[in-house]
């Protein structure tokens, strides 16, 4: 076989949730935008749902449209982008509860879906999505007299735990939403983990259950291994794939695996990229490609039929930090051409 093979541990991604809900005495949800964070939404919620999950989160309405049916009608699903132009008939149809990011959001669900349920998300700091401060001084008996069932928020630096930016956002989360009898949710993973005072009514972990930093006690999820197609021996002088970028100083042996950067695998990760034959680390040389990635097999004594990119020796984050990126980058990159096999 030719494509890699992408292997899902629902197990483990059920003890990291439980790990995660176990930190609060409130009700913990689950975010499962981005298609799962990239491993697919319906089969990740339906092995949350059984562990107990009640309201799961994404960003637009279509992805709410695809969960509903995967879940069916009795857990909550919150839309993140709110009640967009064009909506209204998913939000309807599929039960979606929008979360208004604006007077024009509000407006339109109003007139739009009188009676139907929503969410207020409030701005604290991020200056990204929600109704400022002031805006909801001036609104706020309006929207309470409509009865949302949430109000949330979202923390800009939740995974440095020490960022003064963290208490910023409670103290304005606290001053705009204390002494109002709805529910509350401010804390995703990374507040999940700053403690007891930022979890409110709702807590909604993300990239922790699925195995990635900040929640550095997750068990890893995702193991991904791609076939070496072929392995060649380079004499000193010979260079490696596009724009001669690595010469061998010595004679080489090459294996080149069958995985590149149309998979999720990004061309920036190449000259510090490693990757795993057992518990042996071995470098990437030259570019990663499209397809292909080269990488240097001098050290072992056979050659390997497939070698490890993501697994026990080697997280999203280990990976993303070689790109100078971030683990939710790499998850939710990979990509379709994965033969992917989930396991409980």
């Amino acid at each position: 076989m030719g494509t890699a093979s992408l292997r899902i541990d629902l197990g483990a991604l059920a003890r990291n949730w439980r790990d995660l809900n176990s930190r609060s005495v409130t009700e913990t949800g689950a975010v499962v935008k981005a298609n799962g964070y990239g491993l697919g939404a319906p089969v990740v919620a339906r092995k949350l749902a059984r562990e107990g999950v009640r309201s799961f989160f994404v960003a637009v309405a279509e992805e709410g449209a695809i969960l509903r049916g995967a879940l069916g009608p009795a857990p909550r699903i919150f839309v993140f982008s709110g009640h967009m132009d064009g909506d209204t008939d998913l939000i309807r149809e599929h039960k979606l509860i929008p979360m208004l990011n604006s007077i024009d959001q509000m407006l339109r669900h109003f007139e739009s879906l009188p009676g139907h349920e929503f969410a207020v998300q409030l701005d604290t700091g991020m200056n990204r999505l929600g109704i400022e401060p002031s805006e909801w001084f001036a609104i706020k008996d309006m929207v309470l007299s409509q009865a949302p069932v949430l109000l949330a928020s979202h923390l800009a630096c939740a995974d440095e735990p020490t960022h003064p930016m963290n208490a910023e956002q409670l103290r304005v989360f606290k001053g705009l939403t204390d002494g109002i009898d709805v529910p509350r949710s401010l804390a995703a993973t990374g507040g999940i983990l700053l403690g007891s005072e930022y979890h409110f009514d709702l807590t909604r972990p993300g990239i922790g259950r699925y195995g990635g930093l900040p929640f550095a006690h997750a068990a890893p999820v995702v193991t991904l291994d791609v076939p070496v197609i072929q392995t060649r021996i380079l004499e000193t002088g010979e260079s490696v794939g596009y724009g001669n970028a690595w010469v061998a100083e010595n004679p080489t042996r090459i294996a080149t695996i069958s995985a590149g950067y149309a998979d999720g695998l990004i061309r920036a990760m190449g000259p510090a990229a490693v990757v795993f034959d057992k518990a042996a680390a071995l470098p990437v040389v030259g570019r990663v490609s499209m397809d292909l990635i080269t990488v240097d097999i001098t050290s072992l004594e056979h050659d390997p039929s497939s070698l490890q990119i993501l697994g026990t020796h080697q997280t999203v984050d280990t990976v993303a930090a070689m790109a100078g990126t971030i683990g939710y980058e790499i998850l939710t990159s990979l990509g379709s051409r994965y033969n992917r096999q989930v396991t409980e």
